[in-house]
């Protein structure tokens, strides 16, 4: 068998590897692409079982797809924790590529989840529109400050026909005639691929059993549905709601040492799509149901409306991996859910007073 450590960069990937029948060890850097698939083909026609660790890190999906063409096991490590169980302060490539062979060889490699090929291309969907619905808005507001700079206010009728004809009615300057046809020509452009894009979503989250339980919740529609169960994947990977939190950057950053306790603002790690629709959708959740309205208005009074926000998009984030993880829709959610605080059940306790 041979195993390789890979530290990789965009440009190219530092190696150290080992037979474990001889005990040779070798050392090489390899160009990308070429130097790498030549490397890797003849590894691969030698005919042994090979193993190749690297790190988490972007821009290397070729690789990853020449693996599984030659089909050579890759696992993919925590890089945070590879970093943790370096002993030493000194970090070059080589240092690098030998430690996490040393990882490798040892069994203590910190491999991390890895989505499949069609898990990543969905999410390219999710991330196509997001970044369309992006563009748009920065259009639609560019278009705004124009109508604010001729004296016309009509924020959300402005996109309607009579607010259009008005916008394209004033008399500008040359350049800033010509920057507002552009600007509502790429809008023009934009609504049509949007549209198709959302309906993409729809039609993938129907053919998502676990986006369509989801989709039951009040305010999670198809796109925040289908993206939860993307990123978060498998559910069963996580043990708690609070875990979750932390997978999606919605917990506090904490600096606490001795009966000094200093937490900030919230980590923002993970997936900053999925934060932004969970936030967006919480929001329409506490529009729809009593209990989220009371409890958002309540955090709002103490902690602000920014923090409040934050805290119940935390706690839809919870519940529908609850949701997921149990295979529950949202009826069965409010029949063997937590009631934890609701009256007649206080204290999680069922009361049996009539």
């Amino acid at each position: 068998m041979i195993i390789v450590g890979c530290d990789y960069h965009p440009s190219f990937q530092q190696i150290a590897f080992v037979d474990t029948e001889t005990g040779e060890l070798k050392e090489q850097r390899l160009v990308h692409r070429e130097g790498a698939e030549e490397f890797y083909r003849a590894l691969a026609a030698t005919g042994q079982r090979v193993c190749v660790g690297m790190e988490a890190s972007g821009h290397a999906r070729w690789f990853e797809r020449l693996l599984a063409e030659l089909r050579i096991e890759l696992k993919v490590g925590d890089a945070s924790e590879i970093q943790r169980k370096r002993g030493r302060k000194q970090k070059t490539d080589r240092q690098d590529a030998q430690h996490i062979l040393n990882l490798l060889l040892k069994n203590d490699f910190p491999p991390i989840w890895v989505p499949s090929w069609e898990n990543r291309d969905l999410r390219q969907l999710l991330w196509h529109r997001h970044r369309m619905v992006q563009a748009r808005t920065r259009i639609m507001n560019q278009l705004q400050s124009v109508a604010l700079n001729e004296g016309l206010r009509c924020r959300k009728r402005l996109w309607r026909a009579g607010g259009r004809e008005q916008l394209e009615s004033f008399g500008l300057a040359p350049w800033a005639s010509r920057r507002r046809h552009d600007l509502l020509e790429l809008l023009d452009r934009l609504n049509p691929t949007i549209a198709e894009l959302s309906q993409s979503v729809e039609r993938e989250a129907e053919n998502n059993p676990a986006a369509q339980r989801l989709k039951t919740h009040p305010g999670v529609g198809a796109l925040t549905a289908l993206a939860f169960v993307l990123i978060i994947g498998d559910a069963s990977r996580f043990q708690c709601g609070k875990e979750v939190a932390s997978y999606l950057g919605l917990v506090p950053l904490e600096d606490s040492s001795g009966n000094r306790r200093r937490l900030g603002h919230i980590t923002k790690q993970g997936s900053s799509m999925l934060r932004f629709l969970l936030v967006e959708a919480a929001q329409v959740t506490a529009r729809s149901l009593p209990q989220w309205r009371s409890k958002y208005l309540h955090l709002m009074m103490r902690r602000g409306r920014k923090t409040a926000k934050v805290a119940m998009a935390r706690r839809l984030a919870v519940r529908l991996y609850w949701m997921m993880r149990q295979g529950w829709d949202y009826q069965e959610w409010n029949k063997f859910g937590s009631h934890v605080g609701q009256p007649g059940n206080r204290h999680g306790v069922q009361s049996n007073i009539e």
